[in-house]
């Protein structure tokens, strides 16, 4: 359901809405500083009549749970509120149980709704849980990070980690309604917001030259927080994923393009332990990076694109060499039999996301191991 003509304010001004176009399950990405105020009336409108339980974690719950629930009260019926330990360890079979568990005892129940606050673990975890819910319930992504509202809460991947590596078990289960409040990304510490920032720069290394040019004249503002710089970038990246996901609902194609880097990301975080030593947009930038110097190695790119998407990444602060991760050193053979557990791999070969120049991003389905694994051990330094 679209968002109608009688809510095109936020508290601070007009927002923007995208359309994710799925047919009969299509919704819509409002974007703008403001939003958390009008969530109650948007839930009630995309989701009549749904009772609603919240999801966040531990560090959002100080900041956004109460004004979130104050939002709900005129419009919807607020059945409890859940806060989950905040951390990428969270995305775990015990607190999938955990979770499920809880939405019983609320007696959520089809036709109801989950209203997930926060990042991307939030959003993945909660997303799945909803989904296998009496066999599938509502969810509204309320993403609180740069991250999540440029990429985590579009599309409706969900999803949990195990030993084997990131998100391989979970299921595509698409929201109702994203709702991107631009001005709690305040709240966050400068780490976070350059980790999100990761995301953004990837639609425009991945399929969009000029916008990855208004990012290096424009990013630093974005970050800093001036409002229509962040809207804008906000704004774009959502258009990006939506026209992709839509296209490609189900990852069947060049919906692929949007793991840009991550191949090597997840297994960079696997190998790091899901923890605060690497964030995940932080592992985006270094494979982000890593892709670019494969591609001009195999000859698809030239050496000038590596180093203008290097230098904007180191610009904002985010890291872009495997040895700039703290702790242990990582192994290239390590690596590589992580990587091998990528949802990609197809016939026991890796399918990375590769780039014939800025904007060009292509899947490259053939290859080889080893070659893989050498290019890793030259990147792979001992401390």
């Amino acid at each position: 359901m679209a968002l109608d003509e009688a809510v095109t304010q936020s508290d601070s001004g007009r927002y923007r809405s995208v359309n994710v176009a799925l047919g009969d399950r299509s919704y819509d990405i409002a974007i703008g500083a403001g939003l958390l105020g009008q969530a109650g009336r948007l839930t009630a409108q995309n989701l009549p009549n749904a009772r609603v339980a919240i999801v966040t974690d531990s560090n959002v719950a100080q900041h956004h749970l109460a004004p979130l629930e104050i939002a709900l009260a005129p419009d919807c019926t607020h059945l409890g509120s859940i806060v989950l330990p905040a951390g990428e360890a969270t995305k775990s079979f015990y607190e999938l149980e955990r979770l499920c568990g809880k939405f019983l005892d609320l007696g959520l129940e089809r036709g109801d709704a989950v209203l997930a606050l926060g990042g991307g673990v939030v959003g993945d975890l909660s997303g799945f849980a909803a989904g296998i819910l009496r066999r599938g319930i509502g969810v509204v992504q309320v993403p609180t990070t740069l991250l999540a509202q440029v990429d985590s809460a579009i599309g409706g991947k969900t999803g949990i980690n195990t030993k084997h590596g990131k998100n391989l078990i979970g299921a595509f289960h698409q929201p109702a309604l994203v709702l991107a409040d631009t001005s709690v990304l305040d709240t966050l510490d400068e780490r976070q917001l350059r980790a999100g920032y990761a995301e953004v720069i990837k639609y425009g290394l991945l399929g969009d030259a000029d916008f990855f040019a208004w990012l290096e004249g424009h990013g630093h503002e974005a970050l800093e927080g001036s409002g229509e710089a962040r809207l804008r970038a906000v704004e774009t990246s959502c258009r990006a994923k939506a026209a992709i996901v839509a296209a490609d609902e189900r990852e069947g194609g060049d919906r692929a393009l949007l793991n840009l880097g991550h191949t090597f990301a997840h297994a960079l975080e696997a190998a790091s332990g899901y923890g605060d030593k690497l964030l995940h947009g932080e592992a985006v930038a270094i494979g982000m990076a890593l892709a670019f110097e494969l591609s001009a190695e195999l000859g698809l790119c030239g050496e000038d694109d590596v180093k203008r998407a290097t230098a904007h990444l180191q610009a904002v602060g985010l890291p872009t060499r495997i040895d700039d991760i703290p702790g242990d050193a990582h192994k290239a053979p390590a690596l590589v039999k992580l990587m091998a557990q990528d949802k990609k791999v197809r016939a026991t070969k890796p399918a990375l996301i590769l780039v014939k120049g800025i904007g060009q991003a292509f899947i490259k389905a053939d290859m080889e191991w080893d070659v893989l694994e050498d290019f890793l051990a030259r990147r792979c330094k001992a401390r």
